[in-house]
């Protein structure tokens, strides 16, 4: 498949890619050098970044671990940023940074744009961001995205990506009358208690769930990423204990991609789980409207029951979470009645600041500016150009990174910390296992810091997401800078 106004221009070979990060995790450890580290931290993060050192210092007086947001905990310390302008960073002591996190995805139009900007200054002059009552453009939102995506008819508005995950499995429980909640391994549906299972890496059930009680789980399980015979092993077992109400996909694979699926294994996935009664629940958080305008599931021709949405349906702004779907299953947020009429029961849903006036204006006019410059398939094309780039200085350099992307979605993984998986059936191998993921997650950190040395911004040092804000000339500048980081990188002791 073209772009066609999508990301993705051909779908990467989910199999190959696969191989290649299976050998990856077989080889030792390369990472930034420890001599270049102690250069980076000493000459930049400590001379030029003194102010959010110091910031930061005060911050953890107040503030547990000094940041309110996982994605800001950086090594040596997290940098204050204090503005943010299309595809540019600028931090509190003067330096600016390519952004390649875009606060975990949403801002595919690039960070603060006008065209949004101004209409929410417009709303604040009036309304104000809040008033516990119903505002027009919560109507107009809805009605945006159940136009943008085909499978949504009805859509409700909540306060993030979690909350949404989170009401999908009550609608799904009283849709089917089962019990059962089925996700795939390693993915991350927000930090709820029973979908806060098998995370970042697959097979870990509860173990990086730390105090959650394992009770929680009873009805919550993973399968294993792009295969379909143990999804279905899953679904027929669960025949016997309550049946699956609904199977948790992140479309191009869990955390966002990093271990990637096929598009057999997404059409497979919708016959399963449709095939034991269970509903499809797609989780878009990341690649809804990044993917294309319509999401994933229009690239792959998929029509889910309930599609989760997060960050990018505010545009960025707060307030940035929500669920829609087949009418038959929305009815359970509506007046406890059906499309024919039919009294049903209604699902337990709240969020006082959930649609404020301020997120619905901005992210319909978000979604408007996506339709009208194409952002999908321009961010996407530069997704491609910086793959293909860190691919040619990987080769360079000779090192064993892998990069590659589902269109705007890039990754770049030095040691496959998140490709391990834990294996019940051989219990003596799980110490190793989150041995192996420590070490190399503290490497990734590292190389992250190194990437921000050069200032290139980046989620975990290992995700980096593109924007409609980025030139071919911006790309190749931030080619330079990993070039950079890739000449001082060598085989680490470990």
């Amino acid at each position: 498949m073209a772009y066609h106004g999508f990301a993705i221009d051909r779908y990467l070979d989910a199999d190959a890619v696969t191989k290649q990060l299976d050998e990856l995790i077989k080889k030792p450890v390369y990472s930034i050098r420890p001599d270049k580290l102690e250069d980076y931290v000493e000459h930049y993060f400590n001379k030029k970044c003194a102010r959010s050192k110091e910031m930061i210092e005060k911050a953890k007086e107040v503030i547990p671990g000094g940041v309110q947001h996982n994605l800001a905990f950086n090594y040596p310390f997290p940098i204050v940023i204090e503005k943010a302008e299309g595809a540019k960073l600028y931090d509190i002591d003067g330096n600016w940074y390519y952004d390649l996190l875009q606060a975990g995805g949403p801002t595919i139009l690039g960070s603060n744009v006008p065209e949004v900007r101004e209409r929410v200054i417009d709303l604040l002059n009036t309304c104000g961001p809040s008033t516990g009552l119903f505002h027009e453009y919560e109507y107009k939102l809805a009605k945006k995205i159940s136009e943008m995506v085909p499978s949504v008819q009805k859509f409700r508005m909540l306060g993030s990506g979690t909350e949404a995950c989170m009401v999908a499995a009550r609608i799904a429980r009283l849709k089917t009358g089962k019990k059962n909640i089925l996700k795939m391994g390693g993915a991350y549906h927000g930090w709820s208690d029973q979908l806060a299972y098998g995370i970042r890496v697959p097979g870990t059930k509860s173990l990086l769930s730390k105090g959650v009680p394992g009770f929680v789980f009873k009805h919550t399980d993973e399968f294993f990423p792009n295969d379909l015979e143990d999804l279905e092993r899953k679904l027929q077992r669960n025949r016997l204990n309550g049946g699956t109400a609904a199977v948790y996909i992140e479309p191009v694979g869990p955390e966002s991609g990093t271990r990637p699926v096929s598009k057999k294994f997404i059409k497979g996935a919708e016959w399963l789980a449709h095939k034991y009664g269970a509903l499809l629940v797609f989780d878009e958080v990341v690649t809804g409207f990044r993917i294309g305008p319509g999401g994933a599931q229009s690239y792959f021709g998929v029509d889910p029951d309930l599609t989760i949405f997060g960050k990018i349906i505010a545009g960025g702004y707060p307030g940035a979470g929500g669920v829609g779907g087949h009418d038959d299953c929305m009815a359970y947020l509506g007046a406890g009645l059906d499309s024919s009429g039919k009294k049903v029961s209604k699902a337990m849903c709240g969020g006082t600041m959930a649609a404020t006036p301020i997120s619905c204006v901005a992210g319909y006019y978000t979604l408007c500016e996506i339709e009208r410059t194409n952002a999908c398939e321009k961010a996407g094309r530069m997704g491609d150009r910086l793959t293909k780039g860190l691919q040619k200085l990987i080769r360079k350099h000779d090192l064993p990174f892998v990069a590659f992307n589902q269109g705007s979605i890039c990754h770049l993984d030095s040691v496959g910390t998140m490709h391990f998986s834990v294996n019940w059936k051989k219990p003596w191998t799980i110490p190793e296992v989150l041995k192996q993921t420590g070490i190399r997650q503290k490497e990734m950190e590292h190389m992250g810091a190194a990437y921000m040395a050069e200032g290139i911004v980046t989620l975990a040092g290992s995700r980096l997401y593109t924007s409609a804000a980025y030139t071919e000339e911006m790309i190749d500048d931030v080619l330079d800078r990993f070039d950079r980081v890739f000449e001082n990188c060598g085989l680490i002791e470990v």
